[in-house]
């Protein structure tokens, strides 16, 4: 059966890759973005099957419209992938409060606005999955990474939790934890950079730039491969709720949850003795 996509940052990188992989099988997707000419010249050869939406994810508003135009277009949404985000790097005290507020508003804020605003349509038709891409920064740190790696354990958190609430409506929830891809994530149009300066971090601060710009366009993974595994998985019936996308992905989550399990079974006995007598 013919299935209806909604996908925020559909423009490029990975949203625009699931679009292609979507539309390939057969399926209908409505692509958003901040900017729409962008969008319509990108599916211009797909006709009717493609609505091309102008969203603002940041926008509360923008998603509501988003969703009642598509629902009146295509008459149901199958499947949201939240894709729109940004990565917002620098160590720590380098980074801004506006600019830690900017990350949440986009990467958090906005994935909620537009799962809001998709959920009642999916709660009606009794049926619906959600997919947000999460990084394997939703599991653990990485240096010069914490404002990102927040947002996205937020994404996490949220999806889990998520997942047990619309369960008994049929609707499914999966956090996709994508390694590095090569995508347009560490280009300088896309990424940002903490804009305060702190003289006692210079030297580290500096090294954690140019290790990320040296790996721009050469991380190990396909966003191609990725479009396709994601149409496989809103194919199966009982998705994952966590899937971890790439080589690199697996290797850091074997690390990050067996570094968790010593952790965890090394202070077990002083763990217990925070219970309380009744």
């Amino acid at each position: 059966m013919s299935k209806v996509w909604f996908i925020t940052g559909a423009g490029r990188g990975i949203g625009a890759r699931i679009a292609q992989a979507a539309l390939a099988v057969g399926d209908r997707v409505v692509a958003t973005g901040r900017h729409v000419d962008q969008l319509s010249e990108a599916y211009a050869a797909y006709g009717e099957r493609v609505l091309c939406l102008p969203l603002d994810v940041a926008r509360e508003q923008d998603a509501a419209s988003a969703v009642e135009v598509a629902q009146s277009r295509f008459g149901a949404i199958d499947v949201l992938v939240n894709n729109a985000g940004y990565g917002q790097l620098g160590l720590f005290e380098e980074v801004a409060s506006a600019e830690v507020e900017r990350q949440f508003q986009t990467n958090v804020f906005g994935l909620m606005h537009v799962t809001r605003a998709v959920l009642p349509v999916m709660r009606k038709q009794r049926r619906g999955h959600i997919m947000s891409l999460s990084s394997v920064g939703g599991f653990m740190g990485f240096e010069a990474s914490s404002i990102y790696c927040a947002a996205k354990f937020a994404v996490e958190g949220f999806s889990e939790s998520l997942a047990l609430e619309v369960a008994p409506f049929n609707i499914k929830v999966t956090v996709i934890e994508p390694g590095f891809f090569r995508t347009d994530f560490l280009d300088q149009r896309s990424v940002q950079y903490g804009t305060r300066k702190v003289a006692e971090y210079a030297e580290v601060s500096n090294h954690s730039r140019s290790t990320y710009e040296d790996y721009n366009h050469q991380q190990p993974g396909d966003p191609v491969k990725l479009g396709r595994v994601v149409v496989e998985l809103a194919a199966m019936p009982e998705p994952p709720l966590h899937f971890l996308a790439g080589t690199d992905a697996l290797g850091y989550a074997s690390g990050a949850f067996e570094r968790r399990r010593k952790e965890m079974d090394q202070h077990a006995q002083l763990s217990v003795t925070t219970d309380g007598a009744f």
